[in-house]
C-alpha cells in the first residue's frame, strides 16, 4: 500500500494511492499516527480496502498533499552515511552511524514551500530515503530489524550549514528549522519495495541534476541503522529514521552553492514518488 494525507495543513484527511490515483479513505477513521501503526492499522486498512473495492472516491488532482503520516514522536537522522558525501564535505568516514535529531515542527508536505530561515545564507538540500517504524522496539538485532518497519518515505533533509557547522557544533540547529523536513508524497509499505538496499534517489535544482545516488551505497544499510538507533532510544510506531544523503549537496561544491528565493527543488526515489518545493524568503 501507499499511504497519503491531503487537504489543508493541520486538517489533513487520510488516503491511499492505487495505480497512481489517490483515493480518500476517511471512512476508515482516525489518522496515520502512532496509534494507527501500533494497533495493526496497516492490516486493518488493507481489509477496509478489500471491502470497499470500487467504492472509494478519488481525491481531486489539485489537492494539497501533506506528509503521509501525522507528526511523529521523533525524526532521527543519520549523518555522513554515503562515502561520496563524506568525501565531498571533507569529513572522515564514520566508524559508527552519526545520529542527530530533526525537529518534528520542521515536517511539511512534499510540495509545500521551503522557507529560508531568518539570517540564513547557507540553506542547502539533501535527498534521503526514510524509514518509518511500525512497532515499538529497543535493542533490536539487525536480523530482526525489518520486522519493526512499516514502510519508507522520501525526505528532503533541508539544512542550514552555518547554523549546523559554524555556530556551536550542534547539527540539530541547522536541521530543525520550519519547513526543513518535506516528506512524502506517500509512505510506501515495506512489501512494495523488492530490495530496500537498492533504491535510486535523485535531486534537481532549477532543472539541473545535483544528486543521483542509490541506497546500495549506504555505509550503514537500513537494517544496521534501525538496529543501531534502537540501542540508544526506544523507537515508537510512526517514528522516522532518515538514512543520509549521497554526494551533490551545495556544501560540497567549490565555491559552495546555496538555495535562494525562487529556486525550485525537485527530488524523487524509486517506489516513493516525487517532491517539488519552491524556495521562499523568511516570513513571519
Amino acid at each position: 500500500m501507499k499511504l497519503l494525507r491531503y487537504g489543508e495543513s493541520g486538517k489533513e484527511k487520510i488516503g491511499v494511492q492505487i495505480a497512481d490515483k489517490n483515493y480518500d479513505v476517511s471512512a476508515f477513521g482516525g489518522d496515520f499516527n502512532e496509534e494507527f501503526f501500533a494497533d495493526n492499522g496497516l492490516a486493518r486498512l488493507e481489509e477496509f480496502l478489500k471491502a470497499n473495492e470500487g467504492k472509494l472516491i478519488e481525491i481531486p488532482a489539485d489537492s494539497r498533499l501533506g506528509a503521509p503520516f501525522a507528526r511523529p514522536s521523533k525524526i532521527v537522522c543519520i549523518g555522513l552515511n554515503y562515502r561520496d558525501h563524506a568525501e565531498e564535505t571533507g569529513a572522515a568516514i564514520p566508524a559508527e552511524p552519526i545520529i542527530f535529531m530533526k525537529s518534528t515542527t520542521a515536517l511539511v508536505g512534499p510540495n509545500d514551500q521551503v522557507m529560508i530561515p531568518r539570517n540564513s545564507v547557507k540553506t542547502d538540500w539533501e535527498v534521503e530515503f526514510g524509514i518509518v517504524i511500525g512497532k515499538k522496539t529497543s535493542y533490536v538485532e539487525e536480523s530482526d530489524a525489518l520486522d519493526y518497519v512499516a514502510g519508507y518515505v522520501l525526505h528532503n533533509d533541508v539544512s542550514e550549514r552555518e547554523f549546523q557547522i559554524e555556530r556551536g557544533g550542534t547539527w540539530d540547529k541547522g536541521k530543525g528549522c520550519d519547513t526543513f523536513a518535506p516528506m512524502g508524497p506517500v509512505m510506501t509499505t515495506a512489501d512494495e519495495i523488492p530490495d530496500i538496499n537498492s533504491v535510486r534517489l535523485w535531486l534537481k535544482i532549477n532543472g539541473k541534476t545535483f544528486q543521483d545516488g542509490n541506497t546500495s551505497n549506504l555505509i550503514f544499510n537500513v537494517q544496521q541503522v534501525v538496529s543501531y538507533v534502537s540501542q540508544f532510544m526506544t523507537l515508537l510506531p510512526g517514528d522516522v529514521i532518515s538514512t543520509g544523503t549521497p554526494a551533490g549537496v551545495g556544501l560540497g561544491f567549490n565555491p559552495p552553492i546555496y538555495l535562494k528565493p525562487g529556486d525550485i527543488i525537485e527530488l524523487g526515489a524509486d517506489y516513493l514518488g516525487v517532491q517539488r518545493q519552491e524556495i521562499v524568503a523568511f516570513s513571519k
